[in-house]
């Protein structure tokens, strides 16, 4: 991945990530306005095996959620992160990250 891919990757997780699971998984979720469907295709091309969900009408919103989870999360995408320097531009999202990586043994 280039550096540019990679910055846009972090970006997007930093500003609308969510680190957590379903108690049995972990997942990395990104919700986003369906405007935002040409960059859920970025996302999805930047890390083969994610997932892209919708689009949802829900309560007067229409969005995406794109997910990753399984070999996608593991393989690909969790060595990535942890090649970045995460925690040095953003401690909170960081703190998500490695609580998620704990609860699920990552």
């Amino acid at each position: 991945m280039a550096s540019f891919e990679e910055g846009l990757l972090l970006g997007v997780l930093i500003g609308e990530g969510h680190f957590g699971g379903d108690g049995r998984q972990p997942q990395i979720t990104v919700r986003m306005h369906t405007r935002h469907a040409r960059l859920f295709q970025t996302l999805l091309s930047l890390c083969p095996g994610s997932k892209l969900y919708g689009p949802y009408d829900h309560g007067g919103r229409h969005y995406y959620q794109w997910m990753v989870r399984g070999d996608a999360l593991r393989e690909q995408l969790i060595p990535r992160l942890d090649a970045l320097p995460l925690e040095d531009i953003d401690l909170h999202v960081y703190e998500r990250y490695t609580d998620m990586k704990q609860r699920y043994s990552l």
